[in-house]
């Protein structure tokens, strides 16, 4: 329970952002998932869009935002 009214009002920001940031999470991990199973270039130039999009906001981490692109364009060198 917090104690001030600055306490109580960044819980509350901070439930309202994890959320968002759980259905960005989420729908990255679906587009992720759907790209490995009939990876197109289309599909994975969407998909890196939206990693992009994650990591300028915060969502993930740079490093791992790369570590993911990575990974997508590897399998799509490996369907060519």
């Amino acid at each position: 329970m917090a104690n001030t009214r600055s306490a109580a009002k960044r819980a509350r920001q901070t439930l309202n952002r994890s959320l968002r940031n759980r259905g960005v999470v989420t729908r990255l991990r679906t587009i992720q998932k759907q790209v490995r199973s009939s990876p197109s270039s289309e599909q994975i130039r969407a998909a890196i869009a939206a990693i992009d999009k994650a990591a300028k906001r915060g969502m993930l981490h740079r490093n791992a935002a790369n570590r993911r692109k990575a990974r997508l364009n590897k399998a799509l060198a490996g369907t060519m």
